[in-house]
């Protein structure tokens, strides 16, 4: 019972973390210092969940871009998208082959949080007074999936906010477009994820994870990411994103507070 309980928690932590631009698995791996440590293919199978959630929330958007690819717009967003997921695709692929390994102490993570709320402080103070755009060109999609990478390799810097700010960076400055581009991106790369940590794990040899453990996060964190993400979209459409810079930099000062004393490593 106590863990189903801890899963669940698990489930809400990343429904909530997943796309807020606050870092999901920086989120997980300290979270799980207390309710215990979990796979690699449970967290990112968990993640799909969250990523589900947004298929429901964009499946019209979805539909659209296939029915209609007759239209000029609509193929050229889908070509878009394609190449920001293969770019993002080529370098974790890349990483794996390196080596690159999430983090086990929280030390990492601290920096990724503190840092990444500094960054968009930054980023929100000089392209948030630029004049709002909602042009997707091939320069965002090429940056966008260079911020993939980013959070693929540095846990805790989340993909959400490093694919939504590279966005910005490369001029696609109105929120709203930069968030649903960065999420549609999304949705490939975490499936495609899920299903290279399956194969992973199929290789190493007979998976021995708790499936009922795993459908209970994947469900939970599914629900509770639909809320979130559809919170968010309507917060964006008039707030910058400053109030979650704020949230990191507090949390990664914490989790370095916590590291110095011993509390957790």
């Amino acid at each position: 019972m106590a863990e189903t309980i801890n899963t669940i928690a698990l489930g809400v932590i990343e429904g909530i973390t997943e796309f807020l631009p606050i870092s999901s698995t920086g989120h997980l791996l300290v979270a799980e210092k207390w309710l215990g440590e979990r796979s690699e293919f449970f967290n990112v199978a968990i993640q799909a969940g969250a990523i589900l959630a947004v298929v429901l929330i964009y499946w019209r958007r979805i539909l659209t871009l296939f029915t209609r690819f007759d239209q000029p717009e609509n193929r050229d967003y889908l070509f878009k998208l394609i190449v920001a997921f293969a770019v993002t695709g080529a370098g974790g692929l890349a990483a794996v082959k390196l080596g690159f390994k999430l983090p086990e102490h929280v030390l990492p993570i601290a920096i990724a949080e503190l840092a990444g709320g500094v960054l968009i402080l930054l980023i929100e103070a000089y392209f948030g007074r630029k004049p709002q755009t909602g042009a997707v060109t091939w320069s965002v999609a090429i940056w966008v999936g260079i911020g993939g990478i980013v959070a693929g390799v540095f846990p805790g810097t989340s993909r959400s906010a490093a694919t939504i700010f590279a966005a910005m960076i490369a001029g696609l400055t109105l929120r709203p477009a930069a968030t649903e581009f960065a999420f549609l991106v999304g949705i490939p790369t975490m499936f495609a994820a899920t299903g290279l940590e399956y194969v992973k794990a199929r290789h190493a040899g007979p998976i021995t994870e708790n499936w009922n453990d795993l459908a209970v996060g994947f469900v939970v964190s599914g629900i509770v990411a639909f809320i979130a993400v559809k919170w968010l979209l309507r917060y964006v459409q008039s707030h910058r994103f400053t109030l979650f810079a704020w949230y990191r930099i507090v949390l990664g000062g914490a989790l370095l507070g916590l590291v110095a004393s011993g509390t957790i490593n």
